[in-house]
């Protein structure tokens, strides 16, 4: 089996167009791999919160031009203060097994983006934990979202979401993005996306 590093935060709508292309061409040619999607908290990146209308801006752009059936559940009003939490109930959920902590990760993007859930919600956080059989996250969990981001950096990360191939590394490499005039432009990076993939399986 070979593992792919992502760093990623899990309010980032382009990591999850990313993960779920990802995991749709993985599973398409039964390729023996795995994501350990590792914490890069944009709001200590960036010094402040994710802005729940911008985002909502971002993803209007994103189902226009390259993912339709996607964000089908996203709410302004129920988008998390924060996701240091739920970042490390992912690492609590890794701390099971890497298949556990894939899981998890790809379960909070969806009651995000899919479900509408506030995330940041410990009520909400506990169900998600239960029903998946994972632990809530302790203390360490919650030091070791600090220590991956602190790795992170020193792996030369530069946003979410940041892939760790065994021969290349490579940022977005699902979409082709660009900002004109307040607006994004965004089409699927065809290119970028098959070496990628070429690199996960090499």
């Amino acid at each position: 089996m070979t593992v792919i590093d992502v760093y990623a935060d899990i309010w980032c709508p382009f990591t999850h167009v990313g993960l779920q292309r990802f995991v749709q061409r993985r599973d398409e040619q039964g390729a023996d791999l795995r994501l350990r999607v590792r914490p890069w908290p944009l709001e200590l990146v960036n010094g402040k919160p994710m802005d729940p209308e911008f985002i909502g801006e971002e993803i209007e752009d994103l189902q226009a031009q390259v993912a339709p059936g996607l964000f089908r559940g996203f709410r302004a009003d129920t988008f998390p203060e924060t996701t240091m939490p739920a970042l490390a109930l992912a690492e609590s959920a890794y701390g099971v097994d890497l298949a556990t902590g894939e899981a998890m990760s790809l379960q909070l993007r969806s009651e995000l983006f899919e479900r509408g859930r506030d995330i940041g919600s410990p009520e909400v956080l506990a169900g998600v934990a239960s029903a998946a059989g994972v632990p809530a996250a302790s203390e360490a969990d919650q030091g070791a979202v600090l220590a991956e981001w602190e790795a992170g950096k020193a792996r030369g990360v530069v946003g979410s979401p940041h892939f760790f191939t065994p021969s290349g590394d490579f940022f977005c490499p699902a979409l082709d993005i660009k900002r004109t005039d307040g607006h994004l432009s965004i089409a699927p990076d065809i290119p970028a996306f098959e070496a990628f993939v070429a690199a996960c399986l090499a």
